[in-house]
């Protein structure tokens, strides 16, 4: 009798286990778990607005206000015109310029808001992150910290897929 009451304790634990590891969703990527804080980020963003702005109403104008926002956060030096380190890559002592997001950081923001925008039901067409305003805008920040980091920036050639096609199949190494 106590051996089938162990049993059933057994059978019964491992069933429960079973039970719940069927329950839990696999854990999410770094990406995707930063692509839905940055996208809860920009809700209560909006939520916080007078008046607060649904996000069906929210417009580039909002994203850009935004990115303004989140760059009492940064943590990259942009100098000011007036600075004596402006343009300077490694400034030889502190100075007054402020903190401010990093222009890369920016992008790469805008990219999963992107992308979070659609896979919650908004439409492409409408989406606030893909705006031509959005694009100058970031162009507008590389460009200005470019000059005042003193650190150029430099695109990166995108390789031709029909060149990496026929090189992989010659044998020859892509460059």
């Amino acid at each position: 009798m106590s051996s089938d009451k162990g049993k059933d304790t057994a059978e019964g634990s491992s069933r429960s286990t079973a039970a719940t590891d069927q329950q839990q969703p696999a854990p999410l990527s770094r990406y995707e778990s930063q692509k839905r804080r940055d996208w809860n980020t920009f809700r209560q963003y909006l939520r916080n607005q007078r008046p607060p702005v649904s996000l069906s109403r929210s417009h580039p104008n909002h994203v850009i206000d935004f990115l303004g926002y989140l760059d009492q956060f940064g943590k990259t030096k942009v100098h000011l015109q007036g600075c004596g380190f402006f343009g300077q890559p490694e400034p030889p002592g502190p100075c007054a310029c402020p903190l401010k997001q990093a222009w890369g950081s920016l992008d790469a923001l805008i990219g999963r808001l992107r992308a979070a925008y659609e896979e919650n039901g908004g439409l492409p067409e409408t989406n606030p992150f893909a705006s031509g305003a959005i694009r100058i805008y970031l162009r507008e920040v590389r460009d200005s910290q470019v000059k005042a980091r003193g650190i150029p920036y430099k695109k990166k050639k995108k390789k031709n897929p029909l060149m990496k096609a026929i090189a992989s199949s010659s044998g020859f190494p892509v460059q």
